[in-house]
């Protein structure tokens, strides 16, 4: 019965109720591509690299589908098709593209045998290219070992690739087993990848695939010194979702931020450019094992975490919904909630196990990530070091997974190298010394922990049924998440979806979804 004694027809309630809505919106947005998702086509089967003008080239040779009217076939269609029609290799064939001596779309039709040889031949190249990166990734777990639970997990964000490489090496000695490269200011709303490793970038550091594979080196090479395996975390997001997912299945990267709605809501990204975009990015990130984080803890920076708990766990359901769509197992969803109830309240520490321990037992096999307190942090840092400290608690008595480190000048600047080292310390004292509390801790029967969860169960559970009858997309419309209103027919990048044609070809989609039906 686990130890609030919740009612498991109500999670079972929820969770058909969740399924109902994934699958009212996968059904809505059935038949149509992304130029996202035919871009990170086009990136798995080779195209890579910028043109004369510093243009990515699936950017390139995607303008030139798209422009022509031809994307609804698919880029692959039409990749292979070139390739058999000019009997070049992907670079020679990419590299006359990009000079516009060649258009793909103007090549003319080969047999569909000799295409679907040459197709299944690049396709399987690139899916062993993942496995085999996938397996190295098991190898070191089992040559190095890894980090006990919770993971301390800290952020770099520099600006400067080289200089997050030297604050994550010095935090991995300091402690930490999860390193997170937060990404610049506004790249979730750039409609193309950098190239390149970076240097510059304003409140983070910008994703690229030289940047991810020069950060996982560095934490291979502090991993092996400090004897446990290091695992590399960035954003999987925004309008290039899915090409940065090919990347980060290149690259070995570990956990990936990705989340069904959060495009929508905090960056006013168009919902169905979202919604397809994170069902084939998340069929990589499966296929490469790596761990998605949701981003349920933003809804409590814009509303109330007492008041709206239940959205946070109705989010949980039906971001493990549509992770399910995409075929991923349970190990790899890691849903995201927050410690962010204002310290002033009577109580709220109560309130704050409650939901923790809640989350713990409605999602026993996945992952949880844990978020610091942020929203009331001050510049009060011995204020926040108590904060803190309670966060930090609240996630070795529930069992929680993956516990992003608070900083106690949150509220101040960017941390600098001491402040990580002092919340790993913090975290660790807390982490020894309350080692197997969890296992001596019960709630008493009806008392404020157990009736305080009992509620925001059975809140979030009319909650998800009244989605379920007006959909997921009107419910975004009224303002149901994080207190913030977005139209189905606005945001950003409506115009990167594409109707697909018939004889639609993405050779990918087919393989990982491994015979489920899809979109």
């Amino acid at each position: 019965m686990g130890k609030l004694n919740i009612d498991r027809g109500l999670v079972r309630a929820a969770r058909v109720a969740a399924e109902e809505i994934a699958r009212g919106v996968i059904t809505r947005v059935s038949g149509k591509t992304t130029t996202s998702i035919e871009r990170a086509v086009l990136r798995l089967l080779g195209v890579d690299g910028v043109d004369s003008q510093g243009v990515p080239l699936p950017n390139v040779v995607l303008e030139q589908l798209k422009q022509s009217g031809k994307l609804g076939q698919g880029a692959a269609y039409w990749l292979v098709n070139a390739m058999l029609a000019y009997e070049l290799d992907v670079p020679e064939l990419i590299e006359a593209a990009s000079k516009n001596a060649i258009n793909l779309g103007d090549a003319p039709a080969q047999e569909k045998g000799r295409s679907k040889v040459l197709m299944d031949r690049l396709t399987a190249h690139a899916l062993d290219h993942i496995a085999q990166t996938r397996q190295a990734r098991e190898n070191y777990l089992c040559s190095l070992g890894e980090g006990s639970l919770p993971y301390l997990y800290v952020i770099v964000a520099t600006g400067n690739i080289y200089a997050d490489v030297i604050q994550a090496q010095a935090a991995v000695e300091q402690g930490a087993d999860i390193i997170a490269v937060i990404r610049t200011t506004a790249q979730s709303l750039l409609d193309y990848v950098p190239y390149g490793p970076t240097t510059e970038g304003f409140g983070g550091t910008y994703a690229t695939q030289a940047n991810f594979r020069i950060m996982r080196q560095a934490l291979d090479d502090a991993g092996a010194k400090a004897g446990r395996y290091i695992r590399l975390t960035n954003y999987c997001s925004g309008l290039c979702m899915p090409e940065i997912a090919v990347m980060g299945a290149w690259e070995r990267l570990d956990m990936m931020l990705n989340d069904s709605m959060y495009g929508i809501i905090f960056r006013d990204i168009n919902m169905q450019r979202t919604f397809l975009d994170q069902y084939f990015s998340r069929l990589l990130n499966g296929w490469a094992g790596i761990i998605i984080n949701t981003g349920e803890d933003n809804y409590l920076t814009t509303a109330d975490a007492v008041s709206a708990a239940h959205t946070v766990l109705a989010s949980q359901f039906i971001n493990e919904q549509f992770a399910y769509q995409s075929g991923m197992p349970d190990s790899l969803i890691g849903l995201g909630h927050a410690f962010e109830i204002d310290p002033k309240l009577e109580d709220g520490f109560l309130l704050e196990l409650a939901q923790a321990q809640l989350v713990r037992e409605i999602f026993p096999n996945a992952p949880l990530k844990y978020m610091p307190p942020t929203k009331y942090m001050t510049g009060n840092v011995f204020q926040g070091q108590v904060q803190d400290a309670l966060f930090n608690v609240a996630s070795i008595v529930t069992g929680q997974t993956i516990h992003l480190l608070g900083m106690p000048t949150e509220a101040i600047h960017t941390p600098f190298v001491m402040d990580r080292a002092l919340s790993i310390a913090n975290a660790r004292y807390v982490f020894n010394t309350m080692q197997h509390l969890e296992a001596e801790i019960s709630f008493v029967p009806g008392g404020k922990i157990q009736a305080r969860a009992a509620q925001v169960l059975a809140d979030a559970v009319k909650l998800l049924e009244y989605i379920a009858q007006i959909g997921l997309m009107e419910a975004i419309n009224r303002g149901t998440f994080a207190a913030i209103t977005r139209s189905p027919d606005g945001g950003k990048g409506l115009d990167g979806v594409v109707a697909k044609t018939e004889d639609y070809v993405n050779p990918f989609w087919e393989r990982m979804s491994q015979g489920r039906a899809t979109i």
